[in-house]
């Protein structure tokens, strides 16, 4: 027997176990387990659950019910993970991604979401290999919010997830066996979507083609959320707590009955045309459908409180419901604060270490009756002071180091790393770690219509050409003029939202810069 004879042999029952196992895999995945049966509701389950779709407080009444169910703070999280999984109706949801640190709580906020949604509605997987979306059953994610506990654990099923988001459907050509003819035949599997995507992660850097596709929600870490989250965990223990858990099912069974209860519908925005958004980065082609598909999804899940009007087309009627003002005041507060994160070059944990470090150099300085500039400090100093970990302080102070907004003026050979902090941000480091960032957030702007705004598109549009393309450290405060008529419909939702819907909607007094930015002479590093 000759060596070619062998390599075709041994090639053939390489490919006959590849089909083999495909076919395996395929059988496995396909094989339907039976779908989660929809539970029937009684007239008292319906009728509560319109009520609450019907009230006028409904976003109120959904971030007290979380509380209710046991969570707390996080609030513009919560509505955000809220509606991103209420977008799964829609053609093109939204995708959510939670970072935070190992323990912060980002898994329970993900579970807190998912809780609310319909068990038949959800798919949940702790990992995924690389090719198991691509061998599901054909409508097996249509419309449903599929969510991997660890970005990491769907690492090898990054590509087809990053399609499934933006193609919405995902086709694979696998070799396979006929089973008439018992011969290798190229087999073509289809997975339909829409699906609403939602993972967690603990990375610092996160897939920048992934990012840009999602929604980015980061934890509150603050020590107030951490003294929250201790009380509400004695409570717990408490008979207050017990009753709690008992009010908790009845919590959730009312909103998975109320988004049963959403019917596939239409949305048109009579004021898209009206709308602008910053334009001065490619990746805002992305930022901006998610805003529109944000605010279509505020307006979807009011349905059972707008007007549903027809009209026909080919002979056909198409029902839709039209986006109202309050929808879009709605979005541009939630917009304000997320949407924000993705035109900061620095991501949030990093930017929060800023704003910790500029304090800390200004009290050394005052302290010691020196200039800020010729504050140097180590490691140690600024884990001290915030009371982080050394791998927190070391992986953002080398984002902030990377990006140049720190110097490191000794750390080799033995010695002890020195830093000097170059950029001082002047925001107040209590606030959340992307509201300062609306700043840059120009183009969540409505220009007039009706009673409801004042100001035109050139006067915003002049104000955004004068800072575009200003870096991060010098990017100019803009906010959009807007009349207190404007705020109305977000009211409610201020004190919830720690008050960045009211910062979003007030005109700035003045232009002051975010922080100062010191020029490096040159030889200093």
């Amino acid at each position: 027997m000759n060596d070619a004879t062998i390599k075709r042999d041994v090639g053939a029952v390489i490919l006959a176990l590849e089909s083999l196992v495909a076919e395996q895999i395929a059988a496995t995945l396909t094989s339907a387990a039976p779908a989660s049966p929809v539970p029937a509701m009684s007239d008292a389950e319906r009728a509560s659950a319109l009520a609450l779709l019907r009230d006028p407080a409904l976003l109120d009444r959904i971030l007290a019910d979380f509380e209710r169910a046991g969570v707390v703070g996080e609030h513009t999280n919560k509505l955000v993970g809220y509606l991103a999984a209420i977008s799964r109706k829609l053609p093109e949801p939204l995708a959510v991604i939670i970072q935070s640190a190992s323990a912060a709580g980002k898994t329970s906020l993900m579970d807190a979401v998912l809780a609310f949604v319909p068990p038949e509605e959800r798919v949940q997987y702790s990992a995924m290999t690389g090719q198991a979306l691509f061998y599901m059953a054909e409508t097996d994610l249509q419309h449903k919010v599929l969510a991997v506990v660890e970005e990491e654990g769907a690492e090898r099923a990054r590509y087809a997830l990053k399609l499934l988001q933006s193609e919405g459907e995902l086709t694979i050509a696998s070799t396979g066996k006929d089973p008439e003819s018992g011969k290798l035949v190229t087999h073509e599997y289809h997975v339909e979507g829409p699906v609403m995507i939602m993972l967690t992660t603990t990375a610092i850097e996160l897939d920048e083609e992934l990012v840009n596709r999602a929604l980015v929600l980061t934890v509150d870490e603050t020590s107030a959320q951490t003294r929250a989250i201790h009380e509400r965990q004695r409570v717990r223990r408490t008979l207050d707590g017990l009753l709690a858990r008992a009010q908790r099912s009845e919590v959730l069974a009312l909103h998975g009955n109320a988004q049963r209860l959403l019917e596939p519908v239409h949305v048109v925005n009579p004021y898209a045309r009206e709308l602008t958004f910053l334009d001065a980065r490619t990746r805002t082609r992305r930022d901006h459908e998610k805003y529109l598909t944000l605010i279509d999804t505020v307006a979807f899940l009011h349905q059972h409180q707008r007007e549903r009007k027809t009209i026909e087309r080919d002979g056909r009627p198409l029902a839709y419901i039209e986006v109202t003002p309050a929808d879009i005041g709605v979005a541009n507060a939630l917009a304000a604060v997320v949407l924000a994160r993705s035109l900061d070059e620095l991501p949030p944990q990093a930017r929060k270490l800023l704003r910790l470090l500029t304090q800390m150099v200004r009290e050394i300085a005052t302290r010691e009756r020196r200039e800020v500039h010729d504050v140097r400090f180590t490691r140690r100093t600024v884990r001290h002071f915030t009371g982080w970990t050394d791998f927190q302080v070391r992986a953002h102070l080398g984002q902030l180091h990377a990006l140049e907004y720190v110097l490191t003026h000794h750390g080799m050979r033995g010695q002890l790393y020195v830093y000097e902090l170059v950029y001082l941000d002047s925001e107040d480091t209590d606030r959340p770690a992307a509201t300062s960032d609306i700043t840059a957030m120009s183009a969540l702007h409505l220009r007039e219509y009706g009673a409801n705004c004042e100001g035109t598109r050139d006067d915003f549009e002049h104000r955004s050409r004068e800072n575009e393309g200003a870096s991060s450290p010098d990017r100019a405060r803009i906010e959009p003029p807007v009349r207190s008529a404007d705020i109305a419909p977000i009211a409610r939702l201020e004190n919830a939202l720690g008050g960045a819907a009211a910062a979003t909607a007030r005109p700035s007094t003045n232009g002051a810069r975010r922080g100062q930015h010191r020029t490096v002479p040159e030889g200093r590093a």
